[in-house]
Parts: structure tokens; C-alpha cells; sequence
């Protein structure tokens, strides 16, 4: 569904924990790292799409979060023509997004990737507030900037850190840690910019961040019986 500028209407969700921390997860079976978003289907509202989509992509119902905030307006970025499917090219312009602030009240073990038949992560972690303008894709970095701005006025100062925004480069990339783009997400291919660590598993061919929380995919190579990886 899109509005007659070509933009699709979607919510994007910032989800914190105790430590006023966001969750960051890892496209499945890709390098990808994002807050989850989606689009709303027809006959829906921004609140009743983000709760949905919180579900679908984080296994999260409406009693494990609190709504802290959202974005009083449309967000939009636009999507760069190679990200683009061929065959959405010429009508697809991009997403206008909604954003909310959640407070995680549930725990940590409330999180599940695998909540659906069609999960869109397979890891995830906690960042600092700031860190995702660093690591997402470039394109989407505007209105990742314009949400967590436009938000961060409601978030519990529990850490005394949280006031220092980035400079130019935060601690991970700083730390030799660099970015790629890949592709998928919608009516565009995946592009993301990753953070990268070694994971321990045997045969693994991808990496995680320290602290990252790895939900193998059951229709992969990998062992879905085994503990999740915590490098």
C-alpha cells in the first residue's frame, strides 16, 4: 500500500530496557542490523500496526512493553534506486514512518525471534541510545537521527552517559569495525550496515557483535537444538 507520492506507511519501533539501552536486531541471514519496522496493512492504525509488528518480529505483546512516546509526524527517507526491486521501480519512493518509544517491562527471556512462521531477525542486542546512527544504512540514518532526537526527551535517564551524543564515530566502528551495505527490506533489496565479531561456532559464516544473542534459523545448516551464542 502505498500514498500517491510513491511512500509506503510503516511504524519503526525503539524498544529500551532497564538501562535505557535499544534493541538492535540482525536481519535473517543477513549482515543487516535495524530496529524493527513495518508496514501497516490496510484497515490499521500506527498503534494497533506497531503492536503487531512488535509481535511478529520480536515475540513481544502489548503487557510486556509500555508506550512511552511517538513521533507526532511522518518520517520518510527515500530509497536509492539500486535497493529498489526492478519490478517496484517507478512507483516505490521510499517509507513515512511512524516511530514509538516502548519501555521494555517484561524480561529479556520475553524476547522471541521465533514468534512467527516468517521471522525477520535471527540476533539481537542491546546498544546504547546513540549507537544505531553509526551502524544503520546510510540512506535511513536521517530519519534514524529525527526519531531518536525527536524521542529521546521521554527516555528515563537511568545512565549519565546517555546526554554524550556521537561526534563523528562511535566506540565500535572507532574500534576498527567497519560498515557494509546488503541487501533487502520491503519494496528494496537489503542494505545494512553491520557490526562485525568473530562468532565461536564451528562453520558459522557470519559474525556478531560482543553481547549479541543468536536464535538459529531451523530451515539452515546451523543446529537449532544448540544454546544461543552469547560471544
Amino acid at each position: 500500500m502505498l500514498d500517491r507520492d510513491g511512500f509506503r506507511p510503516n511504524v519503526g519501533i525503539i524498544l529500551l530496557n532497564q538501562r535505557s539501552q535499544v534493541f538492535w536486531g540482525k536481519r535473517i541471514r543477513t549482515h543487516s542490523w535495524q530496529f524493527p519496522q513495518g508496514g501497516i496493512d490496510r484497515g490499521e492504525n500506527p498503534e494497533q500496526a506497531m503492536y503487531r509488528e512488535l509481535h511478529e518480529e520480536v515475540g513481544l505483546l502489548p503487557q510486556h512493553v509500555s508506550v512511552l512516546a511517538r513521533t507526532r509526524d511522518w518520517l520518510r527517507y527515500e530509497v536509492p534506486d539500486r535497493f529498489i526491486r526492478r519490478d517496484a521501480r517507478g512507483h516505490y519512493k521510499g517509507q513515512k514512518q511512524i516511530w514509538f518509544l516502548l519501555q521494555l517491562v517484561g524480561h529479556d527471556w520475553d524476547l522471541n525471534l521465533r514468534a512467527t512462521d516468517h521471522p525477520e531477525f535471527d540476533a539481537w542486542r542491546w546498544n546504547d541510545y546513540w549507537v544505531p546512527l553509526d551502524v544503520v544504512v546510510e540512506f535511513k540514518r536521517g530519519v534514524y537521527e529525527m526519531a531518536l532526537t525527536e524521542l529521546s526527551r521521554f527516555v528515563p535517564r537511568t545512565d549519565a552517559r546517555f546526554e554524550q551524543r556521537p561526534d563523528h564515530r562511535n566506540r565500535y566502528l572507532r574500534g576498527g569495525l567497519h560498515q557494509r551495505d546488503h541487501a533487502g527490506e520491503g519494496g528494496c533489496a537489503p542494505a545494512a550496515e553491520p557490526f562485525h565479531a568473530p562468532l565461536t561456532r564451528q562453520g558459522a559464516s557470519f559474525e556478531l557483535p560482543p553481547g549479541a544473542t543468536f536464535e538459529p534459523d531451523p530451515q539452515t545448516s546451523l543446529d537449532a537444538n544448540t544454546q544461543p551464542i552469547k560471544p
